[in-house]
């Protein structure tokens, strides 16, 4: 499922008076990094014939739905809107900070520059998907059934009518009246979570594609409508929609690639059979975990797909409101650093779990912030 990397925040980059600080030396070696960083090419082979199209998706029904003002009209929204009492609401929203804040410290971090609305909306967004996620790999998931997605789902509808469940259900109910969330990505996450329960083999990239959107890709359409498009931006909302979608495909290809011994372990294999078989390689290779250099000419060909989606994400991620770049940038430039961990361990993730340390998470987060600040001429690639 959709990890996020985490580190615990250090003293010194908060202020006595509670204001984000970020050291000037800092900042200067992360300036120096933005110029200096390799570009990666823009074109994967084979890939448009191997994803499936936006139609397919249907991100461009999503789109429509969300954007503003056309289709969100706020008299309506305030009409059907839930009537919280404001400290109960207000503690919803804190519970899901505190969340938040323990499972996803690096997210979290990110989201400090953000305003207090957009912040709690993320945060609502956030726990919603943990929640979702933890039904098939959660302590409980032995206890998973269609039966318990069925509920889910219909809760999540419950919630989109304003009639929430528990106070974790109320904070998203909050959200999707004060934003214009459609409830088909929403959906779409709980799908992916069905497929888990159903396949552990994928034939082909398409598949695996389409699982990773379910999981994934969904994340990027739900944020996109709180983080908010930059109103100086000159490109398309869908292109923005597009990349956002293409991140949560790059984020989960790269767990996917960090973690084949351990999904082996349970008799998973999140790769597509027949790469594997152009490799000369097969289910049998994964489960013997041994690294022959066919697993790692294999291992070359699938991170190089993973850097193509975080690539398409960049355009994106530079058009978002400048106050919600910052976490964005930080998952960006923190997944890429797990990419170059397992090319560190020569390739072996059958044995190994790649990760970023806190040191380099740390200093990722100045380096994220450079990027994230709107200085035309500042080349990001």
């Amino acid at each position: 499922m959709c990890i996020t990397l985490s580190f615990t925040s250090k003293p010194g980059l908060r202020a006595s008076n509670g204001s984000l600080q970020v050291p000037i030396s800092m900042l200067a070696t992360a300036r120096a990094q933005v110029i200096a960083s390799p570009k990666i090419p823009v074109v994967f082979p084979g890939m448009t014939k191997q994803c499936l199209s936006d139609m397919d998706l249907g991100v461009h029904e999503v789109v429509r739905k969300q954007s503003w003002p056309d289709n969100f009209a706020p008299d309506v929204g305030i009409s059907r809107r839930p009537r919280f009492d404001p400290m109960f609401i207000d503690e919803a929203y804190d519970k899901c900070r505190t969340i938040c804040a323990e499972y996803a410290k690096t997210f979290y971090l990110g989201t400090l520059l953000m305003t207090k609305e957009r912040q709690k909306a993320i945060w609502a967004i956030y726990v919603w998907c943990r929640r979702t996620d933890e039904l098939v790999d959660g302590p409980n998931a032995e206890y998973m059934s269609s039966a318990v997605l069925e509920r889910w789902e219909e809760r999540l509808e419950d919630i989109f009518e304003g009639r929430p469940y528990d106070m974790l259900d109320a904070a998203l109910s909050d959200t999707v009246f004060s934003f214009p969330l459609d409830i088909k990505p929403f959906r779409d996450m709980i799908e992916g979570m069905r497929m888990d329960t159903r396949k552990s083999r994928y034939k082909s990239f398409q598949e695996l594609y389409l699982y990773c959107y379910y999981v994934a890709g969904t994340v990027g359409l739900m944020s996109v409508p709180v983080m908010g498009i930059a109103p100086e931006s000159s490109v398309s909302a869908h292109t923005i929609y597009n990349a956002a979608l293409y991140l949560g495909i790059g984020n989960q290809l790269t767990n996917i690639l960090r973690d084949v011994g351990e999904d082996a372990s349970r008799g998973r294999v999140y790769l597509p059979q027949d790469e594997l078989e152009q490799f000369g390689l097969s289910d049998k290779d994964v489960f013997s975990r041994k690294v022959t250099d066919a697993w790692r000419e294999f291992m070359k060909e699938q991170i190089m797909r993973a850097r193509f989606f975080f690539n398409l994400a960049e355009e994106g991620a530079s058009q978002l409101d400048k106050d919600s770049r910052w976490p964005v940038w930080s998952s960006l430039i923190l997944y890429r650093k797990i990419l170059d961990a397992i090319e560190e361990n020569d390739y072996d993730n059958l044995t190994k779990r790649a990760y970023v340390g806190r040191t380099k998470k740390l200093l990722s987060l100045p380096l994220a912030y450079t990027r994230a600040l709107p200085e035309p001429g500042l080349s990001l690639r």
